[in-house]
């Protein structure tokens, strides 16, 4: 009975506190706990790093494919076109992949006939964060098309050079192809600017003892037309531009004109303010005998 005592006392002790300096005093495991605890709380999971952003794509738009290359140099490359305003490609979607035809045949009687075509052709790529940037996208495709251009089947005295003064860069593709028992000659332009890639093919032959045209002559129509198709290219982000200073020029002379009627409402208020108080001085005044 003497031995319990002590131990009956130091239970009765540590129920008289309160409760958390029971949990503290009186467990025997409580210090160990609370390391463990508190190192479970400070150590958390490694936050995760963050996705690299992909650039943004400098082109959201393209130009309509049958007025990206002017009337005059149509005129010029294809001067017996069927349609002036060219043919337009079918395309689900004109914001990413367009193009655009002409073709003629120019009779020149006892000299025969001059046969031309023209195709350009538009395709866009946006960013996307697990494809890459539309720039990167466009440059992937640039490559392919100037590939398939060189795999042209049946395609004669094929040659391939970078040609300057074209988009951030271009590659011109020139050779010889026999069809309709004709001899053609082609010239293709593959160029990119930005995250937009285009895409020309110009081509001509002589019928009914008509030369064929001189490989310089198409690959400087092709050429010239690729560089108007690239300008046009560039002119979506301008007309873009200006459509906005267009709509924000609204917005400021709407405001300007809400302005001046404020103003003169307010110039037209103190008139009539001005006037009235002049009548009452007059009225108030009294009359001489």
């Amino acid at each position: 009975m003497h031995r319990s005592a002590p131990r009956l006392s130091r239970i009765l002790a540590c129920a008289a506190v309160p409760v958390m300096l029971v949990a503290v005093g009186c467990s025997s495991d409580s210090g160990s706990d609370g390391k463990k605890n508190a190192g479970s709380s400070s150590s958390g999971t490694p936050s995760a790093k963050p996705s690299p952003t992909v650039e943004p794509a400098k082109f959201t738009d393209l130009p309509d494919p049958c007025g990206s290359v002017t009337k005059k140099t149509i005129g010029d490359l294809v001067p017996s076109a069927k349609k002036k305003n060219g043919t337009a490609g079918r395309s689900n979607d004109l914001a990413a992949r367009s193009n655009c035809s002409w073709n003629g045949l120019d009779d020149q009687g006892v000299k025969g006939s001059q046969y031309r075509w023209l195709d350009v052709g538009f395709t866009r790529f946006d960013s996307d964060q697990s494809l890459g940037s539309g720039a990167k996208r466009a440059t992937d495709d640039f490559a392919k098309q100037v590939t398939k251009a060189k795999a042209t089947e049946g395609a004669e005295k094929l040659a391939a050079e970078p040609t300057a003064g074209i988009g951030e860069e271009a590659t011109l593709v020139t050779y010889a192809l026999s069809k309709t028992d004709e001899d053609f000659a082609y010239a293709t332009v593959v160029a990119r600017t930005g995250n937009v890639v285009v895409t020309l093919t110009y081509n001509g032959a002589g019928y009914a003892g008509a030369k064929t045209p001189s490989s310089a002559d198409i690959v400087k129509g092709a050429q010239k037309a690729a560089k108007e198709a690239v300008a046009a290219v560039g002119d979506t982000v301008d007309a873009k531009k200006d459509d906005k200073d267009d709509k924000d020029a609204k917005k400021d002379g709407a405001g300007d004109d809400a302005k001046d009627d404020k103003n003169d409402s307010e110039k037209d208020g103190k008139k009539d303010a001005a006037k009235g108080s002049g009548k009452d001085d007059a009225s108030s005044k009294p009359k001489s005998s």
